[in-house]
């Protein structure tokens, strides 16, 4: 008799617990969907139903930083090496590679990093807004992302970039794009303790990161789709990003959508991942 396939709901490395939102048919194939700043799982809440409708199992960790039992304070802890390895521990823990992995913002950064380093644990990987980490470093130097990228250098205050989010942060998703009703989740999310801290620790590591880390080149089937409405993310990043990429490759621009592309246009992405993942 077969035994039942048991939901994952947390687990744990290096002391650290993760909070995961385990959904979809159990027997289904495995997608592993990664969340930006400032967000968490609820990110996908749009998508996700429209993935488990085609027969596909979700995992949706809350990320270091934004999990309550996985929020260390120095930001030596958020190096992309360490935010990578959580991800390879969650496939790992669940016996469930190769998978399908998803990520949007910094959970694409992660995505990137985790496809260089562990290809065999990667069945596709799609990338949302955020381009290959050493094409987002080469349209820094060549392009206006320097520019659009201003928030990152503000975001190595300390206390500073708390004490104005906690404050601003609604009216400021809403500027980028996001509607009213997702902008109040966000700002409601952020305001628990800790949690605020822990998502700007991944901006205030970067200067930790070593100097090859996201240089990886990527061989399994990638899918990076940019929205042409978003304010942070310009096209030379997005552009470059195919020279990093050996494997089979599919770029996407979407018209008039901002970076918020899972809660703006979650049919358009289901769409897009269907095509992808079914390949």
């Amino acid at each position: 008799m077969t035994r039942p396939v048991p939901r994952l709901r947390r687990y744990t490395r290096s002391g650290l617990s993760f909070d995961v939102r385990d959904e979809g048919p159990l027997d289904g194939p495995v997608v592993v969907l990664l969340h930006g700043f400032p967000q968490d799982s609820t990110s996908w809440d749009r998508l996700v139903p429209l993935l488990h409708a085609r027969g596909y199992r979700t995992l949706a960790p809350d990320q270091r930083g934004y999990s309550p039992d996985a929020r260390p304070r120095a930001r030596s802890a958020y190096r992309r090496s360490e935010l990578a390895a959580d991800t390879i521990a969650l496939i790992d823990v669940a016996g469930i590679a190769p998978v399908h992995l998803v990520g949007h913002d910094w959970g694409a950064a992660v995505a990137w990093q985790v496809a260089a380093e562990r290809p065999d644990l990667i069945r596709t990987l799609t990338a949302l807004s955020v381009p290959h980490p050493a094409a987002f470093v080469r349209a820094l130097l060549t392009s206006s992302q320097a520019l659009r990228s201003w928030y990152m250098l503000a975001f190595q205050l300390p206390m500073l970039p708390e004490w104005v989010l906690n404050r601003t942060a609604g009216a400021v998703l809403v500027k980028t794009g996001q509607s009213p009703d997702c902008a109040r989740r966000d700002r409601d999310a952020i305001a628990l303790p800790g949690r605020l801290r822990g998502g700007l620790n991944w901006y205030r590591a970067l200067a930790l990161n070593s100097p090859s880390t996201g240089s990886g080149r990527i061989n399994v089937p990638t899918l990076y789709i940019w929205s042409d409405g978003d304010v942070v993310l310009g096209r030379k990043g997005a552009e470059l990003t195919a020279r990093f990429v050996d494997g089979p490759y599919r770029f996407e621009i979407l018209r008039g959508v901002s970076h918020w592309i899972p809660d703006e246009v979650p049919e358009q992405l289901d769409r897009l991942l269907a095509e992808h993942l079914q390949k």
